[in-house]
């Protein structure tokens, strides 16, 4: 059994459902430095891959907070094979400019030689300490959003104290669904799941549509940490999912509400460059040998994030 198989096997429950991995770091920067990790400028590094949605959210936060200056980036070959995520120079992707390593697997073994589960994007690194901090998306943006106010942009913040709760609420019912959901109708194993995560996911996603008719984002008039949790599915959705993950029920220009929010949040300064789908493509199609046995990259389709989204008025 090759070792993504093997991963596949892993992470496949008796039913034949996806069961995602627990993220094994998780400590935290703290702008007081109580947790051990003091927000400093220039002490931590981010490795991702710009073919990630779990990654991705880190891009987008590290660009939209004004964090260039403040936390460094380096970014995997999109092209993952037996040995993992690696550091090749390329289009959009180089060497490890910090550790030299040639793989993220080195990152992980240096912070913990026992670990033996996959091996993910984002990893945020202590250069200091040299050692993984944190691989967990979901608390890395929450540190981006809040920690390094000092360096960066204190007045954008996409966990505002009043809209924690419904933040949160909405983050609950989207990360299984559609975040995770994609993935699971993408790797499922058998028909029952795959049939199961597919009702799931389009459920969700009507949902949302119905609920973007009047509000222009998740949480109202400002865009907010649920928001940019859910861009990173919905940009990859048409071009990727939809064949890939054989989520073919609807595509997200199907749904007119989704697809106007979808640009929307395209088109805020900054974030057009953080979406790279050639990076995106050559990933999925490529890496996933699995499901795409030639690796054969489409083309296709043609979108246009650029279209006037026509939602300022909700």
């Amino acid at each position: 059994m090759s070792q993504q198989n093997a991963q596949f096997a892993k992470e496949t429950d008796k039913k034949g459902a996806f069961v995602r991995q627990q993220s094994a770091f998780r400590n935290h920067v703290t702008a007081d430095g109580s947790s051990g990790y003091p927000a400093e400028a220039g002490r931590y590094h981010l490795y991702v891959s710009l073919a990630c949605p779990w990654a991705h959210r880190t891009i987008i936060y590290r660009k939209l907070k004004g964090l260039e200056g403040a936390v460094s980036l380096s970014v995997v070959d999109p092209i993952r094979d037996e040995k993992g995520w690696a550091f090749r120079e390329g289009r959009g992707h180089g060497a490890d400019p910090i550790n030299g390593f040639a793989f993220l697997s080195e990152a992980y073994r240096k912070t913990d030689p026992n670990f033996a589960d996959r091996v993910t994007v984002p990893v945020l690194w202590d250069k200091q300490q040299g050692h993984i901090v944190n691989n967990e998306s979901s608390e890395l943006i929450r540190m981006l959003n809040s920690e390094f106010n000092a360096f960066g942009n204190a007045e954008v913040d996409f966990y505002p104290e009043t809209l924690r709760g419904e933040i949160d609420e909405l983050n609950g019912f989207i990360y299984p669904a559609i975040n995770d959901g994609v993935y699971k109708c993408g790797f499922a194993a058998s028909q029952e799941a795959y049939d199961e995560a597919f009702r799931t996911l389009f459920a969700a996603l009507d949902k949302l549509e119905e609920r973007l008719a009047t509000r222009r984002f998740l949480a109202g008039a400002r865009q907010t940490e649920a928001d940019w949790r859910l861009f990173t599915t919905l940009v990859r959705f048409d071009a990727v999912y939809v064949t890939h993950f054989k989520t073919n029920l609807r595509r997200i220009a199907d749904y007119p509400n989704l697809w106007g929010y979808l640009r929307d949040l395209y088109q805020t300064p900054g974030v057009a460059e953080t979406v790279d789908f050639d990076h995106i493509k050559r990933h999925y199609f490529v890496t996933h040998r699995r499901i795409n046995p030639l690796g054969i990259v489409p083309n296709g389709p043609a979108i246009d994030f650029d279209e006037p989204h026509g939602r300022e008025g909700r």
